[in-house]
């Protein structure tokens, strides 16, 4: 195998080198189109049953990975020895665990714009019926069905490998044995004590060899009441706020941080702010667990204690898929179903005080590589998905609002004008309208007025929203994330300018539509950077305090694991800690020196999660770490055992910053920077990418000079006080790799002015 991808390498290497001779690319590289292909294998090629290495080629994009089948998003090696953003990159895919088609495609980021770039889709056969899992249907009854006394609820399951088990599944309870029964599987569901209600079955069989599959849900009534009407009473959501899986499962697994969340969204004083009374809670898998059906107790928990206190909990979800968005495709359609059902099945499974109030849909089919290209047919499945969600919905007898997360441009942009579906002609966001329970619009904007504002971006979903007679129907979502990164402008973002600044422009909003029947009121965007946002950057900056506590956080769970992923990175995973309220985040210490003590100076990063890549570290070296759990008051927990994994080997040299500078002149700020040879210290002319920080978010693309310094300026800042940083991202050189877990010093920033009044 690898002499057949050395030789692949070389040639595909040769054909992008031929390419790019034939391109015309700007030195700046602005204007010009990425590239990324998979050249190791045709559509409608084989695989092999085993580990094969699927590679391509790629130019003008950095960041490159592999999404396999919807369900995994894979980093993949990059070789590029000439630092200019172009060359190979290659996966080594396990296929032990595919039987059938396997989708592939490579995404990346373009390094003009930092979107998405993606290759074309790849299909491929493996034919590998050891790993085949059951498809699993209940043949009878029908969705919808009335039944009674003892039912007979029929499955059938079809796969490569002998059936060791069937089981079916009523109203979330124990899991059942159905027995062998003609070409099916029958299960005797006695009724009589089941009342009149909505009902959800499931079934699920597991064949010789562990694999498990799992049907959709089949929904029907039982009892002699009438079936309700379906009335979905829609309240206002002002404020909610959305609370991703790295919040959500702490409130999930450690009741503590419910003091912090609690004490946050009532808090009214620090900034001025209104209550957060709505929770967008992410209830998607992370780190193996499934929510929604390992922590089903600890879910009820959580919604009973919010609703004692006063909140409503939406859950939160997405497409079933990895990356969200895939979950528009009609191939992927039942991840999507499957997603969503989760839900419907929990409420029927619980009691009314641990019922979600609502499902939030965060999709976001406009990343999808073809949502221009094959407009309108991207848009049409995804109103296609909208529409299946709603029926199953009906269908549980559940009336929840159901309300999909939506740009502000989807009645203004030429990929969502004009679309046809389902006998008529609208707008995109108006047949999202027409279809969802209410919408809430990903209104990201820094200003409340203007033509570019909050308000004017909303209004025409506003005025739809009265026109089809629709109170409380439109949600107007603000940023407070940190964007600069990625292509979006730091303008859709209040990160730069602070909570207080945020508060006057959406008492502006208010005042626009506090008295209009249509607005159902303001998402925050989202939980964790919200809590992190200072009132204004710079002295005397007043950030949000949680409750006062001295206690830290326990251990992390078990024993941290660490393996090398190339010659300058290793990831590392470790368990997640407990605290009396809510931890923070992670610390990792890093050394290379066995046995060592945590100290500052010796801190990688930290992270929110519970996993960690530590880059730009020196090849052929073994790294120690130990982690230490922190929470929201700073309180540090004991740190693990140690763990060591060793990097690999390269011939590219090593390349720091080596001496970082920022200045403000009243105007604007300005970075100055080395960057060097970290063996030799001598200067390296490299392309430098990187980004202002706090209150700058502009995103400055260049090269140092032949004696290494580079300088850029900031946006226009004109504030009598405030901080400006800098932080490289990407540092380029032929014949050097950027180390910069060795940078001196890896951020700085600008301090002026006196204390905010």
């Amino acid at each position: 195998m690898t002499s057949v991808w050395n030789g692949w390498k070389k040639g595909s290497l040769l054909a992008l080198v031929l390419l790019l001779g034939v391109m015309t690319f700007p030195v700046s590289r602005s204007n010009a189109a990425s590239l990324l292909t998979i050249d190791s294998h045709r559509d409608g090629g084989r695989l092999e049953v085993g580990t094969v290495r699927i590679g391509g080629s790629y130019a003008g994009a950095y960041e490159v990975e592999l999404v396999i089948n919807g369900q995994k998003a894979a980093d993949a090696h990059m070789d590029d020895p000439n630092g200019d953003d172009a060359g190979t990159w290659y996966y080594d895919l396990d296929t032990t665990a595919y039987d059938g088609e396997v989708e592939l495609i490579a995404r990346a980021k373009d390094t003009a714009t930092r979107y998405n770039a993606w290759s074309a889709y790849t299909r491929l056969t493996v034919d590998n019926p050891a790993a085949g899992v059951p498809q699993v249907t209940i043949a009878s009854p029908a969705d919808r069905d009335k039944v009674s006394g003892t039912a007979d609820v029929t499955v059938n399951v079809y796969g490569a490998n002998p059936v060791k088990s069937v089981e079916v599944r009523i109203n979330g309870g124990n899991w059942k044995r159905a027995e062998k029964k003609g070409s099916g599987y029958l299960y005797k569901w006695d009724t009589k004590k089941t009342g009149s209600r909505t009902n959800s079955i499931e079934a699920r069989a597991t064949d010789v060899r562990g694999h498990t599959g799992r049907s959709l849900t089949t929904y029907v009534r039982t009892g002699g009441g009438p079936e309700p009407k379906p009335v979905t009473v829609l309240p206002r959501q002002d404020r909610s706020m959305w609370i991703w899986e790295n919040a959500s499962y702490n409130l999930i697994q450690t009741p503590g941080s419910r003091q912090v969340l609690d004490a946050m969204a009532k808090d009214t004083k620090t900034f001025g702010q209104d209550p957060v009374t709505t929770l967008y809670l992410g209830v998607d898998k992370l780190g193996g667990t499934d929510m929604l059906e390992d922590e089903r107790p600890k879910v009820r928990d959580f919604v009973r204690w919010a609703h004692a206190e006063g909140y409503r909990v939406q859950a939160l979800i997405a497409g079933g898929t990895v990356p969200p968005y895939f979950g528009t495709y009609p191939r992927y359609r039942e991840a999507a179903l499957r997603e969503f059902e989760k839900v419907l099945n929990y409420n029927l499974a619980s009691e009314a005080a641990e019922r979600f109030d609502g499902v939030n849909v965060d999709t976001e089919p406009y990343s999808l590589p073809d949502f221009k290209t094959s407009y309108p047919d991207v848009q049409i499945q995804y109103l296609d998905m909208l529409a299946a969600l709603m029926e199953r919905k009906d269908a549980s007898g559940l009336f929840l609002p159901v309300g999909p997360a939506i740009p502000r441009w989807y009645d203004s942009s030429d990929t969502a004008k004009s679309i046809t579906w389902n006998g008529s002609t609208k707008w995109l966001s108006e047949h999202i309208q027409d279809t969802a329970d209410y919408i809430a619009i990903m209104d990201y904007r820094d200003q409340a007025e203007g033509g570019a504002g909050i308000i004017q971006q909303a209004q025409g979903e506003i005025d739809y929203a009265n026109k089809i007679g629709k109170p409380n129907s439109v949600i107007l979502g603000v940023e407070t994330k940190d964007i600069a990164d990625g292509g979006d402008p730091e303008t859709i973002s209040f990160s730069e300018e602070g909570r207080s600044y945020m508060e006057r422009e959406l008492d502006k909003v208010y005042a626009a539509f506090g008295g209009n029947a249509a607005f159902g009121g303001i998402a925050l965007h989202h939980y964790d950077t919200l809590r992190a946002l200072p009132s204004a950057w710079g002295p005397g900056a007043r950030f949000w305090q949680p409750p006062a506590d001295n206690r830290p956080p326990s251990a992390v769970k078990g024993r941290p694991q660490a393996a090398a992923f190339d010659y300058q990175r290793i990831d590392l995973a470790y368990g997640r800690a407990s605290d009396n309220m809510e931890v923070e985040g992670y610390k990792i210490y890093r050394s290379t020196v066995r046995g060592f003590k945590p100290s500052r100076e010796l801190l990688a990063g930290t992270a929110r999660g519970l996993s960690f890549q530590d880059g730009g570290l020196l090849p052929d070296t073994v790294y120690y770490y130990r982690v230490a759990a922190f929470d929201a008051a700073g309180n540090e927990g004991p740190a693990s055992p140690e763990v060591s994994a060793k990097t690999g080997v390269t011939d590219l040299k090593p390349m720091i910053v080596d001496g970082m500078q920022v200045t403000y002149d009243g105007t604007k700020a300005s970075v100055r920077l080395k960057t060097a040879d970290m063996r030799t210290g001598e200067p390296v002319a490299a392309a430098v990418h990187g980004r202002f920080t706090r209150m700058g978010g502009k995103y400055v693309d260049g090269r140092s000079a032949s004696d290494g310094t580079f300088t850029a300026a900031s946006e226009s800042v004109q504030a009598a006080s405030g901080e400006i940083g800098f932080a490289p991202r990407r540092i380029m050189a032929a014949g050097y790799y950027w180390a910069h877990a060795y940078d001196k010093p890896r951020e700085a920033s600008a301090v002026w002015g006196g204390a905010e009044k």
